[in-house]
Parts: C-alpha cells; structure tokens; sequence
C-alpha cells in the first residue's frame, strides 16, 4: 500500500470529532489531511479569498476593507461574515460590495453564533468550500484572514503569497502587527497607547523565522491546502467551543501538529487597534491570556506547546525578580548612591541599554521611553496582573458562553 492511500485510510479511520470535545493531539510525524499530490496543480478557481469576520465593527469596517482594495495583489474574493452584530456593520459591507471599484465580495450574516470568532470563520469557509464545489484544494490557492478593525499594508497579499512559494511545507504567514499611532486625547492615554506601541513593535521585532508562537488574529495568510488538511482531520478549521477564546492559537498548534510549518514576516504588516483605557487593555490581555492557559492545559506539554509554557514560567519569574529585587535596589541605589554598589551599577546600565536596542526599529522617541525604566516599570506591573490572574481565572472560573 502506498504512503498516500495509507494516510488516506487513516483519515477516514479517525472520523469527525464531537465538537465539545477537547482536541487531542498525537505524536504522528506524517502530516494528517495530506491530500495527495494529483491534487495539487492546475489553474485554481481563486488564487486569494479573504474571510473578514466582523462584530459590531462599524466603525472601523470600511477601513479593513479598503486596505484590501488598495492592495498591489488584489484579492479574488472577499467574503465578509457578519457575526451577532447589532450596530451598521452590515449596512458598512454592503455598501463596500456594491462599488464596482472594489473587489468581488460577498457579505454573509450569521445572528445566531454561539461559538464567537471561529464559529465566523468556519461559516465564511463552509460557503466557500460549497461555491468551489466542497473542498478547497486545487480551487483555492490562498486564505487570508483578517480583523475587522484591522488595517494592511497595501504590499501585503503580496510580500505573503511570495513568502508562501518559498516553502511548500509552509502552512501559513502571520502578519507583523503595529499598533496605529496619534490616538491619544489626554497624557494618560498617550502613556498607554505608547506602550502597546512599543510592546507591539517589540513583539514583531524578535518573532521567530520558524515555529512562531501563534499566527495572528489580526492578519494570518494559510495555504488552502493546510486548511483543508485540518478539514479532513477534524471537520473544521477553527476549533468552534465557546471556551476557544484564542482561535488563532488554537489553530496554530493544529497546523503545527499536522506536520505544517508557520512562520512570521516582518514585511508582512498589519495596522490595529489599541486599546485607549486601562479596563479595555486589561480585559483584551486578560482574554489573550486566559485562553492561551486554557489552551495550554487542555494539550499539556508537547513538542508544540513547551515555548509557549516556558515563556509564561520566564515572564512571572522575570516579573518577580523586576518587581520584587530590582525595584527596591533600584530605589536604595538612587538614595545612597551607585558607587557603594558596583554590580548593581552594571545591571543598572544593562537595563537601559538592552531595552532600549530592542526597539531601535520604533525610532528614537520609543528608545528613549525604555531607556527611562518608570514607563517600561508601571507597563510591567499592569502586565503583571493581567498574567496571573488569566492563570487564576483558567482554574477557578469557566468561560461564559457568548449571547
């Protein structure tokens, strides 16, 4: 029997999981869903589809999608699912997909989702799979999903779908996110928009070339073949649980177990929103955090998940260590003078200069904030506080289903 007809017997073994059921994983090597390669080639039906899941986005809807119309790389279709939404957000879309200035676009509307983003998304993908006729291999080239409130770089469809060719073990490629600048009414809200600006510079500054933590929710480009490859293993793309509060790590690690690489570019770049207060940042974090815990303790420790665990274990111990040893030395120094303390004067030096280099491509002004300390310091303790209690929230609370 041939390597590919035994892959095949062995996704028709496996069956369709029940969706309540957590994902398993396995320590399989072959690559699950493979479709073989008389599949592959030949002129695809759509080489690049965007699936745009929108809730109440009307504000920053028509934005999205004119980023795409203003692409270098035009997309062949755009299919935006609007997702339990009462405000104008359809009324935005439709408006879009009647100008005969843009691209093709569908606008899919879905009142009833229990399963908040993924549940958007598989819908968006069931449509297409059914217009290209149930699957997405040799129809679909590419799938590009994005924000509603997120804004792309007009080079991005571009700069991805080379970065796709370059591979063909290439799964997907995440965007590079930056947060938008000049939002800020009062000194507090530039204080806490400046350090998203730079947390998100820093973060797109020092991602991995290989084996990227998560693809981004704001901008991922897939191989259709890869989402494809998770339909048949599963059934669906994106894991549709209430308690799924990361889709995009979720899927990450399915392609990664799936035997697909991922990767992250920085020339891939996504423009989105910050959050403007205190309580939204902290319930953003709280939500990105508290998923990937839950994520993380329903696969465990694996080959896929180990980085990402950790890192979580390095963050506290880091944060302790900062707040807990370094700040009241960092005080007693000022007040008696650094020359009694030469060994803290040299970690001292290093604390303003290897903050400051690591977000050298945000300009001078971001540099001089981490060079500062205070501002980087106050980020830190909020920072703080978001992690351990997304960790404490993950084993004492359940995460309520969206109405």
């Amino acid at each position: 029997m041939s390597g590919t007809t035994a892959r095949r017997d062995h996704r028709a073994r496996r069956g369709r999981r029940p969706r309540a059921e957590a994902p398993r994983t396995t320590s399989s090597r072959h690559r699950r869903g493979r479709v073989s390669p008389d599949e592959v080639g030949g002129a695809a039906l759509y080489d690049t589809v965007i699936l745009v899941p929108a809730r109440n986005e009307e504000v920053g809807v028509f934005t999205s999608l004119r980023s795409l119309a203003s692409q270098t790389r035009r997309p062949d279709l755009i299919v935006v699912v609007v997702n339990n939404s009462t405000d104008r957000t359809e009324e935005f879309a439709r408006q879009f997909a009647d100008d005969e200035q843009t691209p093709p676009t569908v606008v899919l509307v879905l009142d009833d989702n229990p399963h908040k983003k993924a549940g958007a998304l598989n819908h968006g993908l069931r449509w297409l799979r059914e217009a290209v006729g149930g699957r997405l291999t040799n129809k679909v080239r590419h799938v590009l999903v994005m924000d509603a409130d997120t804004e792309l770089h007009p080079k991005f469809i571009e700069r991805a779908r080379n970065v796709i060719a370059s591979d063909p073990e290439l799964g997907g490629v995440s965007a590079a996110c930056l947060g938008r600048t000049g939002l800020w009414r009062n000194p507090w809200q530039r204080y806490l928009l400046g350090m998203q600006i730079i947390e998100y510079g820093r973060a797109a500054n020092t991602r991995f070339r290989r084996d990227v933590h998560t693809m981004s929710g704001a901008g991922s480009f897939y191989r259709a073949e890869a989402l494809q490859s998770l339909l048949d293993w599963r059934g669906e793309v994106f894991w549709e649980d209430h308690s799924n509060l990361v889709e995009d790590y979720e899927t990450t690690l399915a392609l990664k177990e799936s035997g697909w690489k991922v990767t992250a570019n920085q020339l891939c770049i996504a423009y989105t929103d910050l959050m403007p207060t205190l309580r939204e940042l902290i319930q953003q974090r709280e939500r990105w955090s508290r998923g990937t815990v839950d994520t993380l303790r329903a696969r465990g420790w694996t080959k896929f998940t180990w980085h990402s665990i950790a890192t979580m274990i390095l963050g506290l111990i880091g944060a302790a260590y900062i707040l807990g040893w370094g700040s009241p030395h960092l005080v007693m120094a000022a007040k008696n003078g650094f020359s009694q303390r030469p060994l803290f004067l040299l970690l001292f030096a290093f604390w303003i200069v290897y903050p400051a280099l690591r977000v050298r491509n945000l300009g001078w002004k971001a540099m001089l904030v981490e060079a500062l300390l205070i501002p980087e310091l106050v980020f830190t303790v909020v920072r703080t506080y978001w992690l351990v209690s997304s960790i404490v929230k993950s084993y004492v609370t359940r995460v309520s289903a969206w109405k």
